[in-house]
């Protein structure tokens, strides 16, 4: 162990060449100072714990590992202010917290408690600093994947032979890309006699994000020296147009400098599939009338190499004149649920032009398999002996139960790991990942929904969940959808954040019923439930209640206040006390409130109560407690329900 310390003057000679290499631009500050404006406001955020505005803010591509002025990281001003989803959202966004570092040891002492400070020690190294990873492992597997088959082009040499991708080949490789357009039914393709085939297999796990192996082979029974492998490697990474490769090689004795070129490359790979997304798969996408969408032929040498056709349908259109005449099914009925798209016809037609409903589209979508075994679903699905695994003339087309729109934001994750979704589709995105089973993306649809649609929860604001998308007033998303999702899915991030949601904006929902409903539902989940078992929703709506108001009570001493006894004399406290005004709302067992009404005995209103009564904000807040603790029982009162 001794050996591997280093002496005080090689330590400053390591720091030196570092430093050297930095400000030469090949080595990357891991912590490099910001001083723009969307940074700055990263680290607002980070301070304040608006969860929303940082992910508004990683969306837009700020640096979440570089410093302010003031040398602090987003994931320190997180950690040091107390903001536990904050932290937990940038270590999944790939935060830095390495251990034995500066700023890694600085993040973990600054930690304002140990739940924060066992989040970031959970969370090692790989997992933060390479959130690309299952994306380049799920590339590389494809040249070692037997089953199912999902090559269409063999590389050969006199020794070996390759099952590559004509669709990796061409997005990764100009000159795959020019040989490939020009002749796009090619299966075969020999290796030059002067290039080694270890040489070759080096080049190909580079194409596929494989790692560069430390050692390249040659040697005494292979047929090539070591620096015959080299320069085939030269000459290759020229023939093929990714000298990248050749500088990776020239750097792999560096750990610090070969983990960096590993990290941009993954990247630059995720980048250029992207590319081959947009330009190809989602540029010659079809749009056709529902009705003739299986009459699509399209051959199997085509110039984008897709081996298989994904169908999506439009929703369908509601003949909203018909329920006037009394035809048809009620608003809102369909042959299969709201949420599938039913099959058969929902309503006649009708023969006024006036009346006639506009075309149903379908889209199709040209993919690619070998990206598609992204999801366990397709992955089983062309494993098996079923119709959609066998070989046809022509490409089959396989439907899916969701819209076009949905179905782009699963491609596009498939494709290229990127989860750009807008907020009034993420709970169908989330259903729809977790019927394919590809947990990432229904663990990032999650957080998506629990940031974007948390806005400013940290303050306890009483507006809904609305976006830009939504007119003023409406609900881009529906919290009642969001708890019921998080219980489909088993994602227990939902669940938690819609009851933190509720708790913070119970006023606007503790009269609805579709609220009671959603009690009730939560207290059916428990089988066989008995008397004594609490309700899970209501048992954390109620812990995050006391937690929005539990601070200001803390701070006043209120509780110590209401738990002395009333005075000796029987005198009460003064008309303008606080105290006097919560001790009479718990006195005062007259005041029966149901479904957010008053009795008529009592016409004063809970806002006439809060403005009335309150001579300050705190006081308000401590009626407004109160109150919502006895909505609550009067509801269970009323499901009958005890809790």
């Amino acid at each position: 162990m001794a050996g591997t310390l280093l002496r005080k003057d090689q330590l400053e000679a390591s720091l030196h060449n570092e430093k050297k290499l930095i400000e030469d631009g090949k080595l990357k500050e891991d912590n490099p100072l910001d001083l723009s404006e969307n940074f700055n406001e990263l680290c607002e955020a980070c301070r304040r714990g608006d969860l929303r505005l940082c992910q508004e803010m990683i969306t837009a591509g700020v640096n979440i590992n570089a410093r302010d002025r003031f040398d602090y990281t987003p994931l320190i001003l997180a950690s040091l202010c107390g903001h536990y989803e904050v932290v937990q959202l940038l270590l999944e966004s790939g935060a830095l917290c390495e251990r034995d570092t500066f700023q890694g040891e600085r993040c973990l002492y600054n930690a304002l408690n140990a739940r924060i400070r066992n989040l970031l020690l959970s969370y090692d190294y790989s997992k933060s600093t390479d959130p690309l990873q299952p994306f380049a492992a799920h590339i590389a597997s494809l040249l070692t994947r037997d089953t199912p088959q999902t090559s269409d082009i063999l590389v050969t040499s006199a020794r070996e032979s390759f099952r590559l991708h004509k669709f990796v080949l061409a997005a990764r490789s100009p000159y795959f890309r020019k040989k490939l357009s020009a002749a796009p039914e090619t299966t075969s393709w020999k290796i030059p006699a002067a290039i080694s085939p270890q040489a070759f297999g080096v080049a190909i796990r580079y194409v596929y994000l494989g790692e560069t192996p430390s050692e390249l082979g040659g040697g005494p029974g292979t047929g090539f020296t070591e620096d015959e492998i080299l320069e085939g490697l030269d000459k290759i990474s020229k023939h093929l147009e990714i000298r990248s490769l050749w500088d990776t090689i020239l750097e792999s004795d560096d750990r610090r400098l070969s983990r960096q070129r590993r990290t941009e490359e993954v990247e630059n790979g995720r980048s250029q599939l992207e590319a081959w997304f947009v330009e190809n798969v989602l540029r010659y996408k079809i749009i056709v009338d529902t009705d003739k969408a299986d009459e699509i032929k399209w051959a199997r040498d085509n110039a984008i190499f897709s081996d298989v056709l994904l169908r999506a349908d439009d929703p369908v259109a509601i003949e909203v004149e018909a329920f006037a005449d009394g035809l048809g099914m009620p608003p809102g009925g369909t042959n299969g649920g709201s949420n599938t798209i039913p099959i058969g016809p929902l309503l006649p037609t009708s023969g006024s032009p006036s009346k006639a409903r506009a075309v149903r589209k379908s889209t199709i979508f040209p993919v690619h398999r070998a990206m598609l075994l992204r999801s366990d679903f397709f992955l089983a699905m062309f494993s098996s002996r079923f119709r959609e695994a066998q070989y046809t003339e022509h490409l089959q087309i396989i439907s899916v139960d969701y819209t076009p729109e949905v179905l782009e934001v699963i491609l596009k994750f498939l494709y290229t790991e990127k989860t750009d979704i807008p907020l009034d589709l993420a709970i169908d995105v989330l259903l729809a990942a977790d019927q394919l089973f590809i947990e990432r993306l229904k663990a990032k649809t999650a957080v998506i929904i629990s940031t974007l649609g948390n806005g400013t929860m940290s303050q306890f604001s009483n507006e809904r969940i609305v976006g830009a998308e939504a007119p003023p007033g409406e609900e881009v998303i529906n919290i009642y959808d969001v708890v019921r999702a998080g219980w489909l899915t088993r994602v227990p991030r939902l669940e938690e954040f819609g009851a933190r949601y509720l708790a913070s904006r119970l006023e606007s929902y503790i009269d609805e019923e579709e609220f009671a409903d959603l009690i009730r539902e939560s207290a059916g989940r428990i089988q066989g439930r008995q008397e004594t078992d609490s309700i899970e929703l209501l048992d954390d709506i109620r812990y995050y209640l006391s937690e929005r108001f539990r601070l200001r009570f803390e701070e006043s001493g209120l509780e110590e206040m209401l738990s002395e006894t009333t005075p000796q004399d029987g005198s009460q406290p003064g008309p303008d006390s606080t105290v006097a005004l919560v001790r009479e709302l718990r006195r005062t067992e007259d005041i029966e409130i149901l479904g957010g009404r008053e009795n008529s005995a009592h016409p004063s209103a809970i806002s006439m109560l809060e403005a009335d009564l309150a001579d300050d904000e705190f006081a308000s807040d401590a009626i407004k407690y109160q109150i919502l603790l006895g909505k609550i029982d009067k509801l269970l009162d009323r499901l009958k329900l005890d809790a």
